[in-house]
């Protein structure tokens, strides 16, 4: 299968379709194929650009989709337009609905100590025949305990999932599946941030006008300005920079 990778900035992206990227699935899952899905906003190349561990990272996975309308912008001022967005909250729950149908088994990783429990009640009754074999919240700070690390790699081999659905933020998330998908071994590892508290019904989705405008992110601000206003309007400007620094 041709994964239409392009270089976006300093990093690259496939550009492909939801269907597109479930068919790939099916194929990892029925080989047995350990894979990484990244789901990349402008807050996360920021980061790419002041973290070489975290550029490693993502530049490693074996799918680099599209989150946000900024970077679809971006890759038509390149001349590389990416196909289709695709937010990491929509893929999660498409990723649910296709695991549904197919008898995929899913573990949900991340967000706050009962979040993952309760995301995964609630697709359970919204998707009927879902299987979510496992959920767990990690110990702040995991990523310096061994120990943690270690329990997690078993509770997800244990559990024989197929996808793991990992929210533990960037660069956290994508730290952990590149240094452990072959140590716990599900075929489909996808690093999608919040997608488990929207999930839970824990942050609100913006609804589809505003996300077909690409003002999703402004909808989130006026929903929590205070922990935004940093990431939006300081650090994520800093794209206007990169842009001209690699477009020369």
């Amino acid at each position: 299968m041709n994964l239409h990778r392009i270089k976006l900035l300093n990093t690259y992206v496939n550009s492909l379709s939801l269907k597109e990227i479930l068919s790939y699935m099916d194929v990892c899952i029925s080989s047995q194929t350990c894979i990484h899905l990244v789901s990349l906003n402008v807050d996360q190349i920021i980061k790419i650009e002041n973290n070489p561990e975290f550029r490693n990272a993502v530049n490693h996975a074996d799918l680099i989709i599209t989150d946000g309308t900024p970077l679809m912008w971006i890759s038509r001022l390149f001349g590389t337009p990416i196909r289709e967005k695709i937010p990491g909250p929509y893929l999660a729950e498409e990723v649910l609905r296709y695991s549904a149908k197919k008898g995929y088994k899913v573990f949900l990783l991340g967000a706050a100590e009962g979040v993952a429990s309760k995301a995964a009640r609630n697709m359970g009754t919204r998707y009927k025949g879902l299987n979510i074999v496992g959920t767990y919240s990690p110990s702040y700070g995991f990523e310096n305990c061994e120990e943690e690390i270690s329990h997690i790699n078993d509770l997800l081999q244990a559990s024989e999932a197929d996808i793991v659905i990992v929210g533990l933020g960037a660069p956290k998330q994508e730290l952990f599946v590149y240094g452990n998908k072959d140590h716990y071994r599900v075929p489909v590892s996808l690093s999608l941030g919040a997608a488990i508290d929207f999930m839970a019904g824990n942050v609100q989705r913006a609804p589809g006008w505003v996300n077909r405008l690409g003002f999703e992110w402004l909808f989130r601000f006026f929903l929590e300005p205070r922990r935004l206003f940093k990431r939006y309007f300081l650090d994520d400007i800093k794209i206007v920079h990169l842009i001209f620094r690699y477009r020369r």
